[in-house]
């Protein structure tokens, strides 16, 4: 989750106004976690509903370094903001989101800031669980900032992802491996997506500290960002060849876009590759580029090439 700066182990809250001119949304249960010799535990949630009208926000569970704000709708979806109310996660920590969007409901979550893995005051890893449900007819788009794991961290982060056959969905996740001029920490993610009860995708990374060959030819090949973005939708058209990405592609189509015509050549400096799934109708594109700026352009080029299922 997003964090403030950590000085000799201490947690230090952050604040500030939500964006868009949003409203803190009320706490439910105990906002401060249950802190323990090893760590924080905390657990925060999101419910959204569909009242006929609208999507509605039920529940918004403030815990730990969970502090949940309501933004302004945008497109019919309810937004949600993940602001960090300390630094975390740090060692031994165990941190976990539940984000439920129930049928017919449409929610955006995102996170104000990036979240920072760092060391802690204990060598115990760091454990941080996304749970994230969509019911009949939802749409849920999971779409945070960066995950930084920073020098002598480690964190192993778990996606666990339900959908119902004609729930819609949009995940993001980015990561930075360690700071400027640093090695990173040992992070170790985890993505299942079940779709109508069956396995959809099933991906295990494993980068920095041990991880054999993890930044080789055939991993990052010396790039320390990466990420990928799954859509998952019943109208995608996932009858098609995959197509690969250059970082010079996405550059120069914002420069062109900029400039008013296609001139502009750019070093590829990261790619990315856009596959269909078999086991649904969903694609995923996976990037890597030596900064997150240029991983974002990289998914965000990715999206251009999404298109509606032939009719």
């Amino acid at each position: 989750m997003p964090v403030g700066e950590v000085t000799g182990g201490a947690r230090t809250a952050v604040g500030g106004p939500a964006e868009g001119g949003a409203h803190a949304a009320c706490a439910v249960g105990a906002p401060d976690g249950v802190h323990t010799s090893d760590g924080l535990h905390a657990t925060a949630g999101v419910r959204a509903a569909h009242n006929g009208r609208v999507t509605t926000l039920p529940l918004l569970h403030n815990d730990g370094p969970f502090h949940l704000r309501r933004l302004r709708s945008r497109d019919g979806r309810a937004r949600v903001s993940i602001v960090g109310a300390m630094s975390a996660p740090l060692g031994g920590d165990r941190l976990a989101l539940d984000i439920h969007a129930e049928a017919r409901a449409e929610l955006e979550v995102t996170t104000a800031a990036a979240t920072l893995a760092l060391r802690g005051p204990t060598d115990a890893p760091a454990t941080y669980d996304v749970r994230l449900t969509a019911d009949e007819h939802a749409t849920l788009h999971w779409l945070p900032q960066p995950l930084i794991s920073a020098q002598g961290s480690t964190l192993h982060q778990t996606y666990t992802v339900e959908l119902a056959p004609t729930a819609r969905l949009v995940l993001r996740e980015e990561q930075l491996l360690g700071r400027t001029a640093e090695p990173p920490g040992h992070l170790t993610t985890r993505l299942t997506v079940r779709r109508a009860g069956r396995t959809l995708l099933d991906q295990h990374t494993d980068y920095g500290g041990p991880a054999p060959g993890w930044d080789g030819p055939a991993v990052l090949a010396g790039h320390r960002a990466t990420g990928q973005l799954l859509v998952v939708d019943p109208d995608l058209d996932t009858d098609r060849e995959s197509v690969l990405i250059d970082e010079a592609e996405s550059e120069a189509e914002a420069e062109a876009d900029r400039a008013g015509d296609a001139g502009g050549v750019h070093p590829p400096t990261g790619q990315a590759v856009l596959v269909p799934l078999a086991g649904g109708p969903a694609l995923l594109a996976t990037a890597v580029a030596p900064t997150t700026t240029r991983l974002r352009h990289l998914l965000d080029t990715a999206l251009t090439h999404l298109r509606p299922a032939r009719t």
